[in-house]
């Protein structure tokens, strides 16, 4: 990638001089050389991207990556996982610490790090509160935060001990850090398949009742308030968890919350044909609780939308339903889901480019002339066939596999490098 221009794109970046207006942006050696809305180049050697009918704005950014980089390379590795990331828009991921070893001191941050350096995508890499996410004892996070970790989560594991999420809280309160709770009591949810409601009761299986995750969300909005720490909440799903974070904004609090796209479009009405691609942590709840979470988005309750990508083998996936492991893959999706969620070019700039940035504390890139390219390209109309021949990830467990979605990422730019889909 050498010299690149965007033409005739709908520009959607607030604090832009030129937001909502239709521009071009000419890049040259991965700089933004000129923004306006009619750029005239006379030289040969110009990669023209037709950007007429898309909106061009800041890449996006995932907050809740799974990848499997170390231990778990058979799922996903960095390489693949920041192929489907930069597939699916994504400039920046942050990633779980759920590998093996679990990204629980400097050595493992560290790998992340450096195995991703250079890439399109930028890593990085959440350290886990505790010791081999086992909730027993406090990782060394001052350590990792030092190596390169943007925050702290026990993965997909909810630290069940108050005590020892007080603590995390407390100390990385010290360094600016921030605590990512995935809010669960596991003594309610009990390692149970699905939401508990109508449709478990009708199916006769176990369900997690909403409450499982809204007690844990009131617990850490407990803690958080008397240490007067940041916490940001993953993957809320219920209505519940949704008024106790609102409640808590209206008190001051600093909490901030983010939501799985899947979370936004099916409900648990889906469960009926046991398709194990619709098995996710947290469940896939009501038609409540995805208006609830749609209504967070648009108030300001919920922060950021996040792919929650968790790649599986086919032997972890294509077995019955109560056996099958949790997560479907998710960064080649987010777009599509929240177009057919009903969310503005506006809403799904802010929710996936600009919060996502602001709760990690990162930069956000302005697309102003002279500063390094950070972009993404995209329109909303254009139909698409999820399928093998575009599916950049190692999994395929997916809901959406083989299906026509509305809403595709056109091209990408990052570190002086350019995808085009």
């Amino acid at each position: 990638m050498n010299k690149i221009l965007i033409t005739s794109a709908k520009l959607i970046l607030p604090e832009h001089p030129l937001h909502n207006m239709l521009i071009d942006i000419y890049v040259e050696n991965g700089i933004i050389a000129q923004v306006a809305s009619k750029i005239d180049l006379a030289a040969k050697d110009i990669q023209v991207i037709d950007g007429k009918g898309c909106v061009v704005s800041v890449g996006f950014f995932d907050l809740h990556t799974n990848i499997g980089e170390p231990g778990l390379e058979t799922k996903e590795d960095i390489a693949t996982g920041t192929a489907a990331a930069a597939a699916g828009g994504f400039t920046g991921i942050a990633v779980q610490p759920n590998t093996q070893p679990a990204l629980y001191s400097r050595s493992e941050i560290s790998l992340v790090v450096n195995t991703a350096a250079g890439n399109l995508v930028d890593v990085y890499p959440i350290g886990a509160i505790s010791k081999k996410r086992e909730g027993k004892e406090l990782a060394e996070l001052y350590d990792m935060h030092l190596a390169g970790a943007v925050a702290f989560s026990d993965g997909d594991r909810s630290v069940q001990h108050a005590d020892l999420m007080g603590r995390a809280l407390l100390y990385t309160k010290g360094f600016n850090g921030l605590i990512i709770s995935f809010a669960e009591d596991i003594t309610l949810a009990g390692g149970n398949q699905m939401n508990e409601g109508e449709m478990s009761t009708y199916l006769g299986m176990k369900g997690k009742p909403n409450l499982a995750e809204a007690l844990m969300v009131s617990r850490d909005l407990f803690l958080a308030e008397y240490y007067e720490a940041p916490i940001h909440f993953t993957t809320l799903s219920t209505a519940e968890a949704v008024d106790l974070v609102r409640q808590a904004k209206q008190k001051g609090l600093q909490v901030t919350a983010d939501v799985a796209a899947h979370h936004l479009v099916y409900t648990d009405a889906e469960i009926v044909g046991f398709d194990s691609n619709f098995k996710v942590n947290p469940p896939l709840r009501t038609q409540k609780d995805v208006d609830a979470l749609r209504k967070g988005l648009q108030d300001g309750t919920i922060d950021a939308v996040v792919s929650q990508h968790t790649a599986h083998e086919i032997e972890f996936k294509n077995v019955e339903f109560q056996i099958a492991q949790e997560g479907i893959i998710g960064l080649q999706t987010v777009l599509p889901l929240l177009v057919g969620a009903g969310l503005s070019d506006e809403v799904i700039v802010d929710k996936l480019a600009v919060q996502p940035r602001k709760i990690l504390k990162q930069d956000i890139p302005t697309l102003l002339e002279g500063t390094l390219a950070n972009i993404v390209l995209f329109d909303r109309q254009e139909n698409w066939v999820f399928d093998d021949k575009i599916n950049r990830s190692k999994g395929t467990n997916s809901p959406l596999f083989g299906k026509e979605l509305q809403g595709k990422v056109k091209a990408v730019i990052n570190n002086g490098q350019l995808v085009i889909n």
